[in-house]
């Protein structure tokens, strides 16, 4: 089989397609024939041995996918051959075949295509977390979203909107923003063009935001936060532009408000019912069309490297999805 290797940690230039055996699924492990697989932040880290996890030279990135399942350990119920699936693995997705824990798939609802499914879950199920779970979310709140136009962002904008919210999208460009507007935004802040601070003073009527979803990190974090409505909840998702800020503590205090963390990828593994029902709620609103996953570019499994380049280099709108597959619709 092919996958997309790094061999060694560096930039995305490095990876290379390579054949490879095929692997065999343990007692408790499931074989997937992989269709597409989603590009998220965490693979931009882990190819240059910053992120939580690393697993020994060589792997192939890429940590969400969509695909049929092959074979299944000898201990798996769950599943079986033929079955289609999501599957989350942490890494080795960017290849025709990937072993996943059997308790880490996800059926694919019937009608969902693989690139769709590729690209939902880890985004909708955050921002589902995130902001009812974490946040609690209320109608008739301000939801301010950073990076708004990335894959979490145009999540977090349309979950936003199902739960009531006014929403605020803050992005780079006003290419990046009208994307926000069609998935739903109300409110739109160019932060390359215009003061954060004083934009969000002026929608929000000196009110202030309920509500801050955010993925960026950096220092717009500690603009947001100074903007915190009383009882305001900043989310914690990520840190997309690299750096990790240091918040004053004093204005949690002054703010009487909080700063919560978000870690979606540890939540289901310690809360696998609820993060299940989070699901269930997430695939109904998809097909009753309030939810809307977009795929801003696809790439094949041979220029992989440019997909994850394009996420790190924030050139694309909404989610990128690399199709490996024919069936998948490969680009």
């Amino acid at each position: 089989m092919k996958a997309l290797l790094c061999k060694q940690h560096g930039e995305p230039e490095t990876l290379v397609v390579e054949d490879t055996e095929v692997p065999v699924p343990g007692e408790t492990q499931v074989l997937i024939r992989v269709h597409a697989a989603g590009v998220n932040f965490p693979d931009t880290l882990i190819i240059q041995n910053k992120y939580q996890f690393k697993p020994a030279l060589p792997f192939a990135p890429g940590g969400e996918c969509a695909g049929v399942v092959e074979a299944v350990g000898a201990k798996v119920k769950n599943v079986r051959p033929g079955d289609r699936a999501i599957a989350f693995t942490g890494w080795g997705a960017f290849a025709e075949r990937v072993l996943a824990d059997a308790f880490a798939l996800v059926p694919m609802p019937s009608g969902l295509d693989f690139v769709t499914a590729s690209a939902f879950v880890m985004t909708y199920g955050t921002s589902y977390h995130a902001l009812a779970d974490r946040a609690a979310l209320q109608p008739g709140e301000t939801l301010l979203v950073l990076g708004a136009s990335g894959g979490v962002g145009l999540a977090a904008i349309e979950i936003g909107k199902v739960l009531g919210a006014r929403v605020i999208a803050a992005a780079s460009s006003a290419e990046k923003l009208a994307v926000c507007k069609q998935h739903g935004a109300d409110e739109l802040i160019n932060y390359s063009s215009e003061d954060l601070k004083e934009r969000l003073k002026q929608i929000t009527e000196g009110k202030g935001v309920d509500v801050t979803y955010d993925p960026v990190g950096g220092a717009f974090t500690e603009v947001a936060l100074r903007a915190s409505a009383w009882r305001g909840r900043h989310l914690i998702i990520g840190f997309a532009n690299g750096e990790i800020p240091k918040l004053p503590a004093n204005l949690t205090l002054l703010k009487g408000c909080s700063l919560v963390g978000v870690f979606w990828g540890e939540y289901i593994k310690r809360e696998p019912k609820k993060n299940y029902q989070d699901l269930t709620t997430l695939f109904g609103w998809l097909q009753e069309d309030r939810l809307r996953p977009h795929v801003g570019e696809r790439y094949p499994l041979e220029r992989g490297g440019e997909a994850i380049r394009a996420l790190m280099d924030r050139r694309v709108s909404g989610k990128v999805v690399i199709t490996i597959a024919k069936e998948a619709g490969a680009a």
